[in-house]
């Protein structure tokens, strides 16, 4: 903040996590004065309510950009360290790899001993054999990694340990990064839509906004303008080169307590593949050869399970508008049940879909841009 001795009227627009680390790392500027200085941040619904609370949390040392990984990767350790992230937001250290599985049918599964499984049937506690445990080993799984289909698994690769991974629960750690904002001075206006920014001859001047919950329009002075919006920024600066992708997500908790590991998953299906559900037929649609879902392990035996993006429909209003297609959700606990048992058995945890147990919809996009002294551009890729 140079020039720390002038009023600043700083307006940040989108309650996501770029949004709410921004109004976090100003309200600890050593140049931040309360008195001089205000940050106000506007979001159209709630703090979290698009990808930004729906994603699956990885942080990684080999992920990308490399330009900004290891500063990002550093600031999460600080931050969980400084805020006690392990209970605030599940910050921890995992595994992350590559499997590759061939999926199995969810009606005509059989058990590890050759009988019929009936997916009604209490779940069965007993460990695995000596066999199954070798055709795990044989494929290259570790050993704690021993929540998978022993005939589903063909090959596993590492590509990163707890050295250089970790992840946190995106919804938790963006709420509490607006939390401790909020506690440091800023301003959170949730159900805050901005319509319209004042940028005469380039330079930021005010920001227009729409209280939703009372039809009422305001408009707050501003010298600086910081757009993060995700894929919302084109409708208030067009030149921001951001799009949407909408993508599903469900939660489940396993019928048994799994390891630590982010997978991202190559499952072939095969070709008479059938899921537990008749939904994928109310789609109108069937499945691919190869699909592609990524599981997190989550604390409190929890797995965060999503499927691969789509632009089937419009952006919608706000991510309260966000559309979810029930039977995407659903496509998603089939392929992961397929090669897991302890996923097939497990409690659909996330989501009231259609009047049943399911999943999300969100729509990913990142990138900021600040409208003040400067201007820059951000990236306009969505992290994990």
């Amino acid at each position: 903040m140079s020039g720390a001795s002038d009023q600043r009227n700083i307006v940040i627009i989108g309650g996501g996590i770029i949004g709410c680390t921004t109004a976090y790392f100003l309200t600890r500027h050593p140049s931040y004065d309360p008195s001089k200085h205000t940050i106000t941040l506007l979001e159209a619904s709630k703090i979290a309510g698009g990808a930004s609370g729906k994603a699956g949390g990885l942080l990684a040392l080999w992920a990308y950009p490399s330009n900004i990984v290891p500063l990002s990767y550093k600031l999460h350790a600080e931050l969980a360290a400084e805020h006690g992230g392990e209970k605030r937001w599940d910050y921890r250290k995992i595994h992350c790899g590559q499997l590759s599985a061939k999926g199995r049918s969810l009606d005509t599964i059989n058990t590890e001993n050759g009988k019929p499984a009936n997916i009604d049937s209490s779940i069965s506690l007993q460990k695995r054999d000596q066999a199954a445990i070798g055709k795990l080993q044989a494929a290259g799984l570790p050993k704690d990694l021993n929540w998978f289909s022993p005939t589903s698994v063909q090959s596993y690769y590492e590509m990163g340990d707890p050295s250089t991974t970790a992840q946190v629960h995106p919804y938790k750690f963006t709420t509490s990064m607006a939390t401790l904002a909020s506690e440091a001075g800023a301003r959170i206006l949730t159900n805050a839509s901005a319509t319209s920014l004042s940028t005469p001859n380039n330079t930021a001047s005010s920001v227009t906004y729409t209280d939703t919950t009372t039809s009422t329009t305001h408009t707050l002075p501003a010298s600086d303008i910081i757009l993060a919006a995700g894929p919302w920024t084109q409708r208030l600066f067009p030149r921001a080169p951001i799009s949407g992708l909408r993508a599903h997500s469900v939660t489940i908790r396993p019928s048994r307590p799994i390891t630590a590991y982010a997978l991202f998953t190559e499952i072939a299906l095969p070709a008479n593949f059938r899921p537990r559900t008749d939904t994928f037929l109310k789609a109108k649609r069937g499945h691919s050869k190869d699909v592609t879902p990524e599981i997190y392990a989550r604390p409190n035996n929890e797995a965060y399970c999503c499927g691969e993006g789509d632009t089937l429909v419009p952006l919608p209003a706000t991510t309260a508008d966000v559309e979810t297609d029930e039977s995407r959700c659903q496509d998603i606990i089939d392929y992961v049940g397929s090669i897991s048992d302890e996923m097939r058995d497990g409690e659909v945890l996330w989501g009231a879909v259609g009047g049943r147990n399911g999943g999300e919809g969100r729509v990913d996009g990142g990138g900021a841009y600040v409208l003040g002294d400067t201007e820059w551009a951000g990236d306009g890729e969505g992290g994990e």
